[in-house]
């Protein structure tokens, strides 16, 4: 029995998420993830206690996770650029393979009023941190200024969500294939700025 409570606990969560990558927040009730989930209603309170806030800040930690995992994971590379050059691609592919229908559930969190859970809008603002922070280590490891790492850490995740939401708006990958070709020349500048570098961005 227990392992089955498990499952819905977990299948709701990815189902919260996945709304809320297609739809937005507000748009993610509970009655729409269990529809999507499968999972049964009781279970709702008895994992999620909190209700549809709980679910929802879940949701987002979630898929906090998972990205951080990416960038986190790219931090071992040789060359940043191409680590950064990947980041962009994962965007571009969920974007093409969902129809241009998935966007971000932190974005589709932050970008809401929630008066009655403002912690949703503080658990997104965590979530865009702790992204910036691993990008920014990735290029401090690179060696750059502390500074300049996290201002540009900073900068790629404003220019991936703006990128993912116009391309949405637009039905077309130019915006992000656009905004990842301007990173990329300014890391190659930035990189090769850098002390102690020679000509190329790898150390």
């Amino acid at each position: 029995m227990s392992p089955r409570r498990s499952d819905s606990r977990d299948r709701m969560i990815l189902s919260a998420a996945a709304l809320l990558r297609e739809y937005g927040a507000s748009a993610t009730s509970i009655d729409r993830v269990l529809a999507h989930s499968g999972a049964p209603r009781g279970s709702v309170y008895h994992h999620f206690p909190g209700g549809r806030t709980q679910l929802i800040d879940e949701a987002v930690a979630l898929a906090g996770d998972f990205i951080a995992g990416l960038i986190d994971a790219a931090m071992q590379a040789d060359d940043p650029v191409a680590a950064v050059d990947a980041f962009f691609l994962l965007w571009r592919d969920r974007l093409v393979e969902s129809g241009f229908r998935a966007g971000c559930p932190i974005v589709a969190v932050a970008v809401e009023t929630n008066d009655d859970a403002p912690q949703l809008a503080r658990s997104a603002a965590a979530v865009f941190a702790r992204w910036q922070e691993a990008l920014a280590a990735l290029l401090l490891r690179h060696g750059l200024s502390e500074e300049r790492s996290r201002r540009l850490g900073a900068f790629i995740i404003a220019a991936v969500e703006g990128a993912v939401i116009m391309c949405r708006a637009e039905q077309s990958t130019a915006p992000i294939e656009a905004a990842a070709a301007e990173i990329h020349d300014l890391l190659l500048y930035a990189l090769r700025d850098r002390p102690g570098a020679e000509s190329g961005p790898r150390p």
